[in-house]
């Protein structure tokens, strides 16, 4: 793979955060009834980095799950031979919540209607909203985020790769050729 170009550093990563953190107060006019789902894997802390910031500025703590999709793709069979199932962890009851679910890069839309179809395993909420960092396009599916950090434009033959602390070296947006 070959860098084309770095599309977020940290400070825009966390601006956006905070702009999506206000977006969502306002949307859901303050935050009663809220909970985070972050999609395994870089939604989790991105989900995380939400509920502390809107705590800074509504001193109220938004519950967060963690949630592992694995089993609810429909492109199982394509990714893996044995695919790796990791633990969800949802530590509240959803049932009539504004569950939102948090995840790094919307695609195709598949992984965030696997999210909401793992969801509706866990229980049956008021609604449910969807925030991206990244919005690439490409949509396969009638899906799209209520909330977007960036839109960025890409070819089919890019790769956008959202580096964060907890996983990697640096913590970034960068869209490289492969």
């Amino acid at each position: 793979m070959k860098l084309k170009f770095k599309v977020m550093d940290a400070d825009a990563m966390n601006r956006a955060l905070i702009r999506i953190a206000h977006e969502i107060v306002e949307k859901n006019k303050g935050t009663d009834d809220l909970c985070f789902i972050g999609i395994r894997r870089r939604g989790v802390p991105l989900a995380k980095a939400l509920s502390k910031i809107i705590k800074q500025f509504e001193n109220t703590e938004i519950p967060v799950g963690i949630l592992d999709i694995t089993l609810y793709r429909d492109d199982l069979t394509l990714t893996a031979q044995d695919p790796v199932v990791n633990s969800t962890d949802i530590p509240f009851d959803m049932n009539g919540k504004k569950v939102i679910l948090v995840d790094d890069v919307l695609f195709t839309g598949r992984t965030a209607r696997a999210a909401i179809d793992a969801v509706f395993s866990f229980g049956r909420p008021a609604n449910i909203q969807l925030i991206a960092l990244i919005d690439r396009g490409h949509r396969e599916l009638p899906i799209r985020a209520d909330y977007v950090g960036k839109n960025i434009p890409t070819a089919l033959t890019e790769l956008v790769a959202v580096k964060l602390p907890e996983f990697d070296e640096e913590e970034g947006v960068y869209l490289y050729e492969i």
